[in-house]
């Protein structure tokens, strides 16, 4: 079908034509400023993390891996703390697969921040999905960072986040440090499970390999000399650039094509 072709080029851009459209993804990061959004991003992508604040206005990346032959892509969109554009916001919710939330343990108004921001992801999804006739609900992991600077500087306490849970099955709440790396590989380990994604995903449980092995990489199988060969390996691609406005509004019309497509197939076979 050209729409799925269209979201396949669109969604795997220039790093890897070879991943699947259903393999590829979109994590979105998003909170208030100076709260470890890039952080934790660091940490995902690197395993490193820096003391130096720098503040961000958009940064995108890209990571694909090879999970028991099988390829996957997953874009990862570090997004302002300030968003001067409210619009570019509600895009990057609209293409947003799976979705971390950050706010900073001593910080209060970061976690109403956050509070708005999981208002607003439900209200953007909602309209998608209205369109789409899609059931499955949009996975989101509320993160509060800093744990590591104790209950003197808590201004947030863990049951009024986990309050905002509820019995939601699709967001989870997890107090985490970026700097001492406490609890980050468990929050990514359950945001990929309720995304119904590949636990490898996860830093901890894939191998990272380097950008010189990108030629072997798309193979089913490879042998990286002196290493022991495991199921799964991940690569982040140094040449990502994000995709431009058109291309994302182009993907997700072509989103809700495919599903409202998939919808009607289903519902025509009395599923």
């Amino acid at each position: 079908l050209p729409d799925r072709a269209m979201m396949k080029a669109i969604s795997t851009g220039d790093c890897n034509p070879n991943v699947p459209a259903k393999n590829s993804y979109r994590m979105v990061v998003l909170g208030a400023s100076r709260v470890g959004k890039s952080s934790i991003v660091s940490r995902f992508l690197s395993g490193r993390f820096d003391d130096q604040y720098t503040p961000t206005i958009e940064d995108f990346h890209r990571k694909v891996y090879n999970i028991r032959g099988e390829l996957y892509q997953l874009d990862v969109l570090d997004t302002s703390g300030n968003h001067p554009f409210p619009a570019m916001r509600r895009l990057s919710i609209l293409t947003g697969d799976v979705f971390i939330l950050v706010f900073s343990l001593d910080n209060r108004e970061s976690f109403e921040e956050a509070q708005r921001l999981r208002k607003q992801i439900a209200e953007i999804k909602s309209c998608l999905k209205n369109k789409t006739k899609e059931t499955a609900e949009v996975p989101v992991v509320i993160c509060g960072n800093k744990n590591d600077r104790g209950d003197l500087y808590r201004e947030v306490q863990a049951a009024e986040a986990e309050a905002l849970i509820g019995s939601d099955g699709s967001c989870a709440y997890f107090e985490i440090s970026a700097k001492k790396n406490a609890n980050v590989d468990e929050m990514f380990c359950v945001l990929f499970q309720m995304a119904n994604l590949p636990h490898e995903m996860s830093p901890a449980l894939h191998r990272k390999i380097s950008v010189q092995y990108g030629d072997t990489f798309h193979r089913k199988s490879f042998r990286i000399r002196r290493v022991k060969e495991v199921d799964a390996y991940g690569m982040v691609s140094p040449f990502a650039r994000r995709p431009s406005v058109n291309s994302d509004l182009k993907y997700i019309k072509a989103k809700v094509n495919v599903l409202t497509e998939n919808a009607d197939s289903q519902t025509c076979c009395g599923k």
